[in-house]
């Protein structure tokens, strides 16, 4: 209990649970199970939340309930009974520092592939195909419908013996609403038709799962209340669904959700990245609440600590949640008791943490690189055994988190950055404005070095005589790259940088060409500003499709801005040289498919994306003076050992680089470079 007045701090009392604080994370799948299981990986990313304060963390996004709903990026096996010890080790982690565990379960419907797990039917109410997964369900018969509704039981016992505080159905874009929906549901029988019908399969899972369960358990559901759709479940429709459940005896707690899900345009309004609207459903998820008198819990995009205290302060939620937020810090509790919450490392929207999910891989945070990495990486960086005099060459999001990262292990940094200001490409990315949150990587870690009260020394480019007059124990280089030009036949010297674009160097105009063989937020993001300029755009890209290092989410706001700005995108087509012709050039284009199909493009200017070129004059002047020569023992650093071989016993400094100044990468990575070396050293 707590005798602070923050709305936030007091404890909520969910049934028989008490719950600490008003602050959750909802369920997501962070993508780190094993085989279906939520292994060690898995545990301690949740138990890293429970440690920093929070006061109810939902695992799965979701845990599927039965073998024909396969995993569509790392779902947890429900239906199995092997997950049972795996979560009760999670929940006896999380409860020992006051945390409740729930999980959310499903049946996934149509929002799968039937060419995963064991290649069953892809199963819906009807059969009609969800754009984003692309299978064509089968509908639903009365066999599988018995049988669905028994594995939702079944699994909420497994969930209860693992000792769980509860459970959570999923229903929006799944099985469950699909039947709610008239844009999912064209049935004729018992489940089709009225609004009684459509609610008939809910019904008959929450009373099956109630009966298994009983009434000491906790039993939610986390439901869309408005598709905003047209031919969707409407507003009135979906707050009486609510009003329903909220009546039924059979849930506690109401998890809202506006908007639909079926592509990826409807779920970026969904689920909001940077440059969209903050908490965009919270009004909403409020009149819900008000209109229940139900416990209502809501997230989305809620990522600062004063909307959700405000939140809470106004009676729109009772639990808020704050899910990206926790993965760029997840001990945002404890930081606001401790009333420091200006530390708190903000979300900054990239939701390179979802895009990651939705292409395959894990979910990562683009500037924690200790989220998902908990059992190699702290969070709370431990001092060092021995104090070193350190100089971090270069200024961007790498040198920055080195010098952070130094400092709190107690070593006395300096910082040299050739330009007058902090930040490196950051800069450069936040010249798109839709991206201006961003800088919270750079301001973030400007306030964390002075607080340590490490000097930056600006407007030093700096050689090694100016390293070595800090006599430093410990350089590191993060010199980062600067922009260059793919290999062309011709005419590298009439094209434009996008650094060049977005640093406001060139302004487009006329007729543009931007050719991009990088594939990722550069590129892009230049191609919006000029898009944005006026000018006469065509993207011109070698891949099958535009970006490919990005993910859905980010790919929709780039996709919505050429759409509106006519921007021409043509793929499979590579720049192949540039020339002169009047007050124009001449853009060659080629294809990698057929050799002589060269067409031209009269263009005003000609744009070019490819990387960067590494910055390393410094540490090559170095190197030869360095104990390790600039060595690094990769199995020392993946074993988390100290990575650095004296291979010199005349050196005088250690040295490394990081970030770009190795090979153009991206802002993680950089970080991540930071941290896995600095922490050891």
């Amino acid at each position: 209990m707590t005798t602070s007045k923050d709305p936030l701090l007091q404890p909520f009392q969910l049934k028989h649970l008490t719950l600490k604080n008003r602050i959750m994370s909802t369920a997501h799948e962070p993508a780190y199970s094993e085989g279906g299981m939520p292994k060690d990986r898995y545990r301690l990313y949740h138990r890293e939340k429970a440690k920093g304060g929070i006061a109810l963390t939902m695992t799965a996004g979701s845990a599927v309930v039965s073998p024909d709903s396969p995993p569509s990026f790392g779902n947890l096996h429900a239906y199995s009974d092997e997950i049972v010890p795996w979560l009760k080790r999670l929940a006896e982690d999380c409860h020992e520092y006051g945390a409740a565990v729930m999980i959310q379960l499903t049946h996934l419907g149509r929002r799968t592939g039937w060419n995963k797990g064991d290649w069953l039917p892809v199963l819906a109410p009807s059969p009609i195909r969800e754009p984003a997964h692309r299978a064509f369900p089968k509908e639903a018969e009365d066999w599988d419908i018995e049988r669905i509704v028994a594995d939702y039981a079944d699994a909420a016992q497994r969930m209860q013996a693992a000792g769980l505080d509860g459970i959570e159905f999923e229903a929006y874009g799944h099985f469950m609403d699909g039947f709610w929906s008239p844009a999912t549901n064209r049935r004729e029988d018992e489940f089709g038709g009225s609004l009684e019908n459509r609610m008939r399969f809910s019904s008959m899972v929450t009373a099956a799962v109630r009966k298994a369960v009983g009434q000491d358990f906790i039993v939610g559901i986390r439901m869309v209340a408005d598709e905003d759709w047209e031919k969707g479940l409407s507003r009135d429709e979906g707050i009486e669904i609510a009003r329903r459940i909220a009546v039924s005896g059979a849930i506690d707690f109401l998890n809202i959700i506006r908007g639909h899900i079926d592509h990826d345009a409807a779920l970026n309004n969904v689920i909001p990245i940077q440059g969209m609207p903050a908490s965009p459903h919270l009004d909403f998820a409020g009149e819900v609440r008000a209109a229940t008198k139900f416990p209502v819990f809501h997230a989305a995009r809620i990522g600062d600590v004063a909307t959700a205290r405000h939140a809470i302060a106004e009676g729109k939620l009772d639990m808020v949640g704050m899910t990206r937020a926790h993965i760029a810090d997840p001990h945002i509790v404890r930081k606001v008791i401790a009333g420091e919450e200006a530390r708190i490392r903000p979300c900054v929207g990239a939701t390179y943490c979802l895009d990651r999910i939705y292409e395959g891989g894990e979910a990562l945070c683009i500037h924690n690189a200790a989220t998902g990495r908990e059992a190699e990486m702290q969070h709370d960086i431990t001092p060092a055994a021995a104090r070193r005099k350190a100089v971090v060459v270069g200024a961007g999001p790498a040198g920055l988190e080195a010098a952070r990262v130094l400092a709190e292990r107690g070593h006395s940094v300096n910082v040299l950055e050739a330009t007058g200001k902090a930040g490196g490409q950051v800069n450069l990315l936040v010249r798109n404005q839709r991206r201006k949150e961003m800088i919270g990587i750079v301001d973030w870690r400007l306030a964390e070095l002075e607080r340590l009260g490490v000097p930056i020394h600006y407007d030093t480019y700096a050689g090694a005589d100016d390293v070595l007059a800090f006599e430093p124990d410990l350089v590191v280089v993060a010199t980062g790259g600067i922009a260059q030009s793919p290999e062309l036949d011709g005419g590298e010297e009439l094209v434009t940088s996008s650094w060049d674009i977005l640093a406001g160097a060139v302004k487009p105009e006329g007729s543009v060409l931007l050719f991009d063989d990088n594939g990722g937020h550069p590129g892009m993001s230049a191609a919006e500003v000029i898009a944005n300029a006026g000018a006469d755009l065509e993207l011109v890209s070698p891949e099958r499709f535009f970006a490919p290092e990005m993910g859905g989410m980010n790919h929709v706001p780039y996709a919505k801005a050429f759409a509106e700005k006519k921007v021409r995108v043509t793929i499979n087509t590579r720049l192949k040289s540039v020339r002169r012709s009047g007050n124009g050039l001449v853009a060659v284009l080629g294809s990698d498919f057929a050799a002589d199909t060269a067409s031209e493009r009269h263009v005003s200017q000609v744009v070019v994306e490819h990387g960067t070129m590494v910055n390393a004059d410094l540490y090559l002047e170095l190197k030869p003076n360095s104990r390790n020569l600039g060595a690094v023992d990769y199995s020392a650093l993946i074993a988390r050992r100290t990575p650095l071989p004296a291979r010199n016993p005349e050196g005088r400094f250690d040295l490394i680089r990081i970030g770009d100044a190795v090979a153009s990468r991206n802002v993680h990575a950089a970080i991540y470079d930071a941290l896995r070396y600095c922490s050891l050293l």
